[in-house]
């Protein structure tokens, strides 16, 4: 028995041994956004050391979870991206990524957002979400340097990376973006007070509130 196994034919020890790793899980959440390029992990994952990354790419791939692929069209780089396996795989970190969440409220010193990131904190949200009926939107939103879009209407959300030339409303995450997705902060009052910026109708803030829930845990929303 190696190191890394526990020793016991149980699911969650086996998914443990797999996924348990450090920086494994956001690995797989920036290839659950979508193929990435060696260079391209590099760079949504601040703090990770290149052989470590290397590291862990060759376990996943041992572990049928991502394969490397070369990207269609003239652009023939070589790309790293999930398997139907590692996809099953979307709910389950869109529910640790919920859970996570509900106890933060604002960034530690030196925290960053990612695209990834972004698009990961959105879909977290969806499960509790609601959509308005007969229309949809389109939806920019930006946070530093990372940009996500999102489609809502109709009973269907989407999120993707980056920015959307036909939004509807575009949303720029200031300090009171995470009480916005709690529900902890009405999106008028955001706006007026300057803690969230939009470009576009504000009445469409609300609708992206209601769609995107990620809500706090009783201690955290008291704070």
């Amino acid at each position: 028995m190696s190191k890394r196994e526990y020793g016991q034919f149980c699911g969650l020890a086996r998914a443990s041994e797999m996924l348990g790793q450090r920086w494994t899980l956001l690995i797989l959440r920036d290839l659950l956004v979508g193929p990435r390029t060696y260079s391209e992990l590099v760079a949504g994952l601040p703090g990770i050391p290149s052989n470590l990354l290397a590291t862990r790419l060759k376990e996943l791939e041992e572990s049928g979870l991502i394969v490397r692929e070369a990207r269609s069209g003239m652009d023939r780089s070589i790309v790293y991206a999930v398997t139907g396996r590692g996809s099953e795989l979307q709910p389950a970190l869109d529910a640790l990524s919920r859970w996570g969440a509900a106890d933060m409220h604002e960034p530690r010193e030196g925290e960053i957002v990612t695209e990834a990131s972004l698009v990961s904190a959105l879909r977290s949200g969806i499960e509790n979400g609601t959509t308005p009926e007969g229309t949809t939107i389109r939806y920019t939103i930006r946070a530093g340097a990372a940009v996500a879009q999102a489609s809502v209407g109709d009973g269907s959300i989407a999120v993707a990376p980056g920015e959307n030339p036909d939004a509807d409303l575009v949303i720029t995450a200031g300090p009171g973006f995470r009480d916005l997705l709690a529900g902890a902060l009405d999106p008028q009052a955001a706006v007026d007070q300057g803690l969230v910026t939009v470009e576009g109708d504000p009445g469409l803030l609300v609708p992206f509130v209601n769609a995107f829930v990620v809500p706090y845990t009783a201690d955290t929303a008291s704070r």
